[in-house]
């Protein structure tokens, strides 16, 4: 069967610590200057992308997955399995944990949990994150919460351009000020705030937030993911493997000439953080470039990959 690259149009979430990077990296046009997010691809109800171009032009990723799930591999998920995302840092996240399946189909409404990566694509000289906590027990957890010492609670870790952090359900994270991040998820948008450094919104509102559901769900004590990236060379390209985890395997590929890929997964995501080039197919060649995002569809085969560019790929596994 012959099939297409499927390109898709992003959709984007302004949010109180958005910036304006989306538009000075990458070209999009933004809503507003403090615009947080790109979903770059999504069929969760919240900010579904649509396919840009091809024989499946205006549909959207979510309809593409009921009416033809054969491109997908027949995943065996009763949705859309995966969420690829870049976040424009340009404040302090609100510090967060995010729960597994099972508390998120029992507490919100059949929702996904939610277990993610950030591939770190620039971050400010000096940046760090929020990765993980210093309580013991849970009792200790509540009581340095419900304190407010969050200098003692939150560990916070050192973060450079190229680093890569997994961040499974139950792990207390924040993204932190002049970070620019590519978040590859599970496709859940269920969040639960611990703590929003009492920012107000426009109407001098302060955000809510989730404390006993926080606590909950949170791992105590913190158990760090040790992620040991594995580097392969092939001809044209370095190709990273960072994770092959529960939910999705993610990859960095820095093209430099010519590379080919044989396409072997229920289906592959890719983004182009940086760069330039063309895809490869058959007799047919499409132009690609920072800021593209595609997925290339079950059976699509061997294809090259021609440029100077550097791409995330991720595709989904499944934990059962």
């Amino acid at each position: 069967m012959h099939q297409e690259p499927i390109f898709l149009t992003p959709v984007f979430q302004e949010r109180i610590w958005g910036g304006t990077k989306l538009a000075e990296r990458f070209g999009y046009d933004i809503p507003s200057s403090q615009t947080g997010e790109c979903w770059a691809v999504s069929a969760h109800p919240h900010g579904q992308t649509v396919v840009a171009r091809g024989p499946f032009q205006g549909m959207t990723l979510g309809q593409l997955w009921e009416e033809r799930r054969d491109l997908f591999g027949n995943f065996p998920s009763d949705r859309f399995p995966l969420l690829t995302k870049i976040l424009d840092a340009n404040a302090d996240l609100s510090v967060q944990v995010h729960p597994d399946d099972d508390y998120a189909k029992t507490n919100e409404g059949g929702e996904l949990g939610k277990t993610e990566c950030w591939y770190i694509i620039d971050c400010k000289p000096g940046a760090q994150l929020i990765y993980g906590h210093y309580a013991q027990t849970k009792e200790e957890l509540r009581a340095m919460m419900e304190a407010g010492e969050w200098d003692r609670l939150l560990r916070k870790v050192p973060i450079h351009p190229g680093d890569f952090f997994y961040v499974p359900s139950g792990t207390i994270h924040a993204l932190c000020e002049g970070t620019l991040v590519l978040e590859t998820q599970q496709s859940s948008d269920t969040t639960y705030r611990v703590y929003d450094y009492d920012r107000v919104d426009s109407q001098g509102r302060k955000r809510e937030l989730h404390l006993e559901k926080a606590i909950d769900v949170t791992t105590v004590p913190h158990r760090d993911t040790d992620v040991q990236p594995h580097v392969a060379n092939i001809p044209g390209a370095t190709v990273t493997t960072f994770v092959e985890g529960d939910y999705f395997g993610v990859q960095k590929w820095h093209v430099h000439g010519e590379a080919e890929w044989e396409q072997t997964k229920p289906f592959l995501i890719v983004s182009i953080l940086q760069g330039e080039g063309e895809l490869v197919h058959g007799e047919r060649t499409y132009p690609i470039r920072q800021g593209d995002h595609f997925i290339l569809p079950h059976q699509f085969g061997r294809f090259a990959i021609r440029g100077t560019l550097e791409a995330i790929a991720s595709w989904p596994r499944t934990s059962k």
